[in-house]
């Protein structure tokens, strides 16, 4: 367990938080009430290399999802989440529903069904839940009530004996199999695990996590995200067009995913695979290549505390996603879907030739958000900036959580 003190800068004002969806909660249970907070998270480097087992840099953030839960003997889960409808899922009937595709039902669903799968005999729970982590804003909203949601049942009934990552799988299978989002692990594993970290999915059932120095105000710089407003409800068969063209290129060469291949392997054969899968494929698996060796390039950066390379590694990485990966708007929707190319031109503009700043694509892409470093002196001018174009409160300066998926003591 973490204690409110050390996970809040301000302790007090999350206990009253807690203490209010507490409230809500059905009085006179034998069962104590007990509270579990879970991040959002922001990557930083590694835009979409994790579901073709690559690697990531990813952080957990101070914007958190926080829930007072109550354990009951029915076999039922009651979820609330302030703003949102009110949840039941019985627990009696675990096997996937097309008709909850893209709902929380289906997340509850998928999980316990997994902790069940692994030999852990799950009962019901009532959870009153708050959210910092908005959705669509790339901070993984949905990733973060996954692994909120995993982490309640292996407390309640699994002895809290599951790690992180373990945590993240389940979260992710659930996503994949019950949710109908074809997502890779990064986004569970960060908010799962917290700090910043490294994350190798060469072999996806055992992650390597490295843990990874970052201070950026050391630097006197902040790192902030930006929401464009971009609606992500329509997108969904682009992103499963990323993944997708990547393991065609690996079947391509009998293999299931680009980790095990290699950049001379697909420029050796470009001309073939533009033929059989179109250019895009192979760009897509150049970024995938790219951006692995540029994860190591950034974990190296920070160990040597050099800022200005590790800058200029994120813009790379942003041209990269833009050029290669082709992420920044949707081919389906060429008008009205450049929210975020417009929000990377203008912040290019603000940093200036030279600027001791970075800006690239946050997340999945084609809407949502793009992320930037500054100098934190200039923050409320580029709040301003932002506001003016995408409504205010469009600009989120995000601080590093060091604790991923907890519950906290009471």
């Amino acid at each position: 367990m973490t204690s409110f003190e050390t996970l809040y800068n301000n302790p007090q004002a999350a206990r009253r938080r807690a203490e209010a969806l507490a409230q809500n909660l059905p009085r006179g249970s034998s069962y104590p009430v007990r509270f579990f907070s879970a991040p959002g998270r922001t990557e930083l480097g590694g835009n979409h290399t994790d579901h073709n087992n690559g690697k990531v840099i990813a952080a957990a953030v101070n914007l958190d999802s926080l829930a007072a839960v109550l354990q009951h003997d029915e076999r039922c889960v009651i979820f609330h989440s302030t703003g949102y409808p009110e949840v039941v899922v019985d627990l009696n009937h675990l096997e996937p529903d097309s008709a909850e595709e893209g709902t929380t039902e289906a997340l509850i669903r998928g999980i316990a069904a997994a902790f069940e799968a692994g030999g852990t005999p799950v009962s019901g729970w009532q959870a009153y839940a708050d959210s910092q982590v908005p959705g669509g804003s790339g901070l993984s909203s949905s990733a973060v009530v996954e692994v909120l949601i995993g982490r309640i049942f292996d407390n309640l009934y699994g002895k809290a004996a599951r790690s992180a990552l373990e945590i993240a799988q389940i979260g992710q299978k659930a996503e994949n199999q019950y949710f109908g989002k074809p997502s890779g692990l990064m986004d569970q594993a960060a908010c799962a695990c917290g700090g910043v970290v490294l994350i190798d999915f060469a072999d996806p059932l055992h992650a390597l996590l490295e843990p990874v120095p970052f201070d950026l105000s050391e630097a006197g710089l902040s790192l902030c995200i930006v929401r464009t407003s971009g609606n992500h409800a329509d997108l969904t068969p682009d992103y499963a067009a990323i993944s997708h063209e990547m393991k065609a290129v690996a079947a391509f060469f009998g293999k299931k995913v680009l980790q095990e291949l290699t950049a001379p392997q697909i420029l050796a054969r470009a001309k073939e695979l533009s033929a059989h899968l179109g250019d895009r494929a192979v760009l897509r698996a150049l970024h995938f290549f790219n951006e692995n060796k540029r994860v190591e390039a950034m974990k190296e950066a920070l160990n040597r505390r050099d800022m200005s390379r590790y800058l200029a590694l994120v813009n790379e990485s942003g041209d990269s996603s833009w050029e290669l990966l082709q992420n920044v708007s949707s081919s389906a929707h060429p008008a009205s879907k450049q929210s975020i190319a417009l929000a990377l031109a203008l912040t290019r503009q603000f940093l200036g030739a030279g600027s001791a700043g970075a800006c690239r694509v946050h997340g999945g892409g084609f809407a949502g958000t793009i992320q930037t470093y500054l100098p934190s002196k200039q923050v409320p001018a580029y709040r301003e900036y932002m506001d003016a174009l995408f409504g205010a409160g469009a600009v989120t300066e995000l601080k590093i959580r060091r604790w991923g998926v907890v519950e906290l003591q009471g």
